[in-house]
């Protein structure tokens, strides 16, 4: 995996979430069909770029829901 297809799957996952407003991981990794290493090292670019929030679920603790910040 390089910096290119890491940016596209960010691209992917940016998407995702702007039609969505906030999504699961799994609800996520679903829509976007990226595998796991993928998805996640599109979600560190987004995070490294200050682009999305990262929170706890509060129904369940084992899954986190991310959503784009707004603003930027």
């Amino acid at each position: 995996m390089n910096t290119d297809t890491i940016g596209m799957n960010a691209g992917l996952v940016w998407n995702a979430l702007n039609d969505a407003q906030a999504m699961g991981l799994k609800q996520l990794k679903k829509v976007t069909k990226l595998k796991e290493k993928e998805m996640f090292a599109a979600i560190g670019w987004l995070a490294r770029e200050d682009k999305i929030n990262i929170q706890a679920d509060d129904k369940d603790p084992k899954e986190l829901i991310l959503s784009l910040v707004q603003g930027k």
